[in-house]
């Protein structure tokens, strides 16, 4: 997932026509965060990428996209629970 949102920030950054450098400082975060956030290294929180968003002048859709928001649940992505309950004792009212 990073490695996609970093890819639709960069096309998105170029397509406005700004470098890295001018988005980090508008953004106000350092040129070398934002260029690890598009080769998807970094992860960024919903702050800064809000900012970023902000400078681009689009919405967090727009940055996600409809790829993006789609949840995948293919059983090899799936957790697995193998906790197990310790076993109880049971109770009677016999003492």
């Amino acid at each position: 997932m990073c490695t996609e949102l970093g890819r639709n920030l960069k096309r998105l950054r170029i397509a406005a026509g700004k470098s890295q450098e001018t988005v980090a400082t508008e953004a106000e975060v350092d040129r070398t965060f934002v260029s690890a956030i598009e080769r998807g290294i970094a992860n960024p929180s919903i702050l800064t990428l809000s900012n970023i968003c902000y400078v681009l002048g689009i919405t967090m859709g727009d940055l996600f996209g409809p790829d993006l928001l789609t949840l995948r649940l293919e059983p090899e992505h799936r957790r697995v629970n193998a906790a197990k309950p310790a076993p109880r004792e049971k109770k009677t009212r016999l003492r």
